[in-house]
């Protein structure tokens, strides 16, 4: 029975810390797009967060998931979770870098 218990508290651990990774990852996206796009060198913005989000993200998986394949897969999860919830929070988000532009409602051309 300890066994499950402390089990269940580290998939749980690796669950919250998935999130937490997905919410730095993609919330850093799109803050960067953000200041990246009213920047006069968005190429500094874009490669330096790339970076920068991409070894946070990378290290958080490697320390979860290391020899535990279950974990890692709880933490992709929540991981992918972080993604969708952060989309539906930037979704109606009035762009801020463009002030003048305005919102499309709908599909996208391309969809």
């Amino acid at each position: 029975m300890p066994d499950d218990i402390s089990w269940m508290l580290g998939g749980a651990a690796a669950l919250l810390t998935g999130w937490a990774l997905g919410a730095i990852f993609f919330g850093g996206l799109w803050w960067t797009v953000q200041l990246g796009a009213a920047s006069p060198t968005p190429s500094r913005w874009f490669v330096s967060s790339l970076i920068l989000r991409t070894g946070i993200v990378l290290a958080g998986f490697y320390l979860i998931g290391a020899d535990q394949p279950a974990l890692l897969g709880l933490c992709l999860l929540g991981f992918i979770t972080a993604r969708a919830l952060i989309l539906r929070i930037t979704r109606d988000q009035p762009d801020k870098a463009a002030p003048g532009k305005v919102q499309a409602s709908g599909k996208p051309p391309c969809a």
